[in-house]
């Protein structure tokens, strides 16, 4: 059976990138119609950030996967590790990825479990699989508006736990008129279709 991992972030219920990252999945299912669907919706359910109980037992080398600390990112990365398919739809919040989905990332890229550490650098655990990442923007992403430290570091943790095969759509310029957000819709619209033709 295929399964589809639609991870969202954003907490405003009709944002682009919900929405967006909702039509990737709907199209993955189409393609793929006996298809699981695994949500992840980190508004909702926010995971915590790592407290000193969970950096100690990931610093601790004797300790087990199986460690009670451990639960909620053996949980998580899980549910990477059941994924044909990963779907990613995140705002961008001051230049780089929102709170909650750091505190999930500082949860599932965790050393000799997703990734080990070697003289020539770190190497993914998992193994590689498409992913789709949505990004929503405000302010346009082009001719230098504003810095993006988002995608090369989504990118980069990706790459770090064994996931390479990423791809990243962009709607920006959503805060300057409905017109923007149409046309950011009809941009979405066809790379799907370019991505993922049926």
């Amino acid at each position: 059976m295929t399964t589809i991992l639609l991870i969202l972030v954003s907490p405003r219920p009709q944002s682009l990138s919900r929405r967006i990252a909702r039509d990737v999945t709907a199209r993955l299912a189409a393609l793929h119609p006996r298809a699981e669907i695994i949500e992840r919706d980190l508004a909702a359910d926010p995971p915590p950030h790592p407290d000193l109980d969970l950096y100690e037992a990931i610093l601790t080398p004797s300790v087990g996967d199986n460690d009670p600390r451990f639960t909620l990112s053996e949980g998580l990365i899980g549910e990477l590790e059941a994924a044909d398919f990963v779907v990613l739809g995140t705002p961008m919040n001051n230049f780089s990825v929102p709170s909650t989905l750091k505190a999930w990332i500082d949860h599932i890229v965790r050393i000799r479990r997703s990734f080990r550490s070697t003289p020539e650098g770190k190497i993914g655990q998992l193994h590689d699989r498409p992913t789709y990442i949505v990004t929503s923007h405000g302010g346009p992403m082009s001719g230098g508006y504003q810095p993006d430290f988002m995608t090369d570091y989504l990118r980069v943790i990706f790459a770090t736990i064994g996931i390479r095969q990423v791809e990243f759509f962009c709607a920006d310029a959503l805060s300057r008129s409905p017109d923007s957000v149409a046309r950011a819709l009809d941009r979405a619209r066809a790379w799907i279709d370019e991505n993922l033709p049926l």
